[in-house]
């Protein structure tokens, strides 16, 4: 057994905040997550990692442990950000709203786990105005149970921890009492303002760092149809590219090395656009806003805005918009997407447009999610070590299946709101996934 500290992640989602803890140094044991299409998902990037597809209300410390074969390992930190509304209620706690319970069973399972210390990630909205009250008794609630939180809390930017992205996330530190509490990381990086941006003075990855390398999508036919090409057309890379493309060891920082196929395009099925919304696009300047659309247009020199998921079929079924592309007349792929959240290239999303983009939508960065995990191992005292095994990833079909097809394969039921996308992956693209699959020896799942 690897003696590796261990994670547990509650509302894993596809994995931002698995992936940046396993390359801090840990072994992520368990993910808990009800959405079936993330459970997939989840389970192809991290095969080791035991999913577990279920809400987290009733779920106990036992049947975590049960599923990670955990036995009575201690738990060196959980994390997630659990969905919460924060809505004061006139004459009631914040915290008896029946939208936040889901943060109470978050502190339930921290305690019943005997977490020595835990991470809680969400929305910068709850740091101000009435949602404040929320905090305070988050607070409260967890020194009830036996756990210190690190103050004052800290809203930090991805952008300050590597990653070409404005994205701000409200995140909590604490410990069980007695033990060290985690310092804030410090900032790595720091972004360039809009002048900066236009004399190409980003003191951190850029956008055009991140996505330059990459083909353009565009190039492909087989991509309407399907999602994963092979390809030679790579550009040179960026510092930050080679990284997301793993060309050195370095690449992979404490994570499991994958198994992977790196001359294969991934994750990048091509946007149909019509020929007045495509001059609409080329007319944008870089850094502004489309004016018809809404769509931003992504500066080369500057930062990305923040991704975002989009909402299910339960609240609206709003697809929430990719931004135009600095260079080509479209909106970024799936791929690009990833490559702007710190996400490598071996990181597979939900072969649709829709769920792969919500999937990154919904995700932490993960070099500030593995910035956050190094914090705690310091706290920890602990010192990370380089595993010694190479790992395969999931079976390809993971990636394929829609919401039903998941809900059967995790043996739950399909989620109320939740709509299938067709994937809009043709059965002989499918043939022909999976004949590149036999052909490399099963390289690819």
């Amino acid at each position: 057994m690897s003696l590796r500290p261990v994670g547990i992640d509650l509302f894993a989602g596809a994995g931002g905040l698995s992936l940046g803890f396993e390359q801090a140094g840990f072994d992520v044991a368990a993910a808990v997550e009800v959405d079936p299409i993330h459970c997939a998902v989840h389970e192809f990037n991290f095969p080791q990692c035991a999913v577990i597809p279920r809400s987290v209300v009733g779920l106990s410390a036992a049947e975590i442990r049960l599923a990670a074969g955990l036995g009575n390992r201690p738990i060196d930190c959980v994390f997630g950000g659990p969905p919460c509304q924060g809505f004061s209620m006139m004459g009631k706690r914040a915290m008896d709203d029946p939208r936040n319970s889901l943060v109470l069973e978050f502190v339930r399972l921290v305690a019943e786990l005997d977490a020595r210390t835990f991470v809680f990630e969400n929305v910068k909205g709850l740091t101000v105005g009435k949602h404040r009250a929320f905090l305070d008794e988050l607070v409260q609630a967890f020194d009830k149970v036996g756990y210190d939180v690190r103050q004052p809390w800290q809203v930090l930017d991805a952008s300050n921890f590597g990653t070409p992205q404005k994205r701000q996330r409200l995140i909590l530190l604490g410990a069980k009492k007695g033990n060290p509490l985690p310092e804030y990381p410090i900032p790595t990086t720091q972004p360039a303002d809009a002048k900066q941006a236009l004399l190409g003075l980003a003191l951190g990855p850029t956008v055009k760092e991140a996505i330059g390398d990459l083909p353009n999508a565009e190039r492909f036919d087989s991509l309407i149809g399907s999602d994963i090409v092979k390809t030679q057309a790579f550009k040179e890379p960026s510092t930050y590219a080679a990284e997301m493309r793993c060309l050195g060891v370095a690449s992979w920082h404490y994570g499991y090395i994958r198994k992977w196929m790196p001359d294969f395009l991934t994750s990048s099925a091509r946007t149909e656009h019509s020929a007045i919304s495509r001059q609409r696009f080329r007319e944008t300047m870089p850094g502004l806003v489309e004016p018809i659309s809404r769509f931003f247009k992504l500066p080369p020199n500057g930062l990305s805005n923040t991704l975002r998921a989009g909402t299910d079929s339960a609240r609206g079924a709003f697809t929430s918009p990719r931004p135009i592309h600095y260079k080509y007349d479209r909106c970024i792929t799936v791929r690009e997407m990833a490559r702007l959240h710190g996400f490598p290239d071996w990181f597979r999303l939900h072969a649709t447009k829709w769920h792969g983009a919500r999937q990154i939508g919904n995700a932490v960065p993960a070099p500030m999610a593995r910035a956050i995990g190094q914090a705690v191992l310091a706290a920890l005292g602990v010192v990370p070590t380089t595993p010694q095994v190479m790992i395969s990833l999931g079976d390809t079909k993971l990636l394929y299946m829609e919401m039903s097809a998941a809900a059967n394969r995790f043996g739950v039921p399909r989620p109320n709101g939740k709509r299938d996308k067709k994937s809009g992956i043709k059965k002989r693209k499918q043939h022909e996934i999976e004949e590149l699959r036999h052909r490399s020896g099963g390289l690819y799942g």
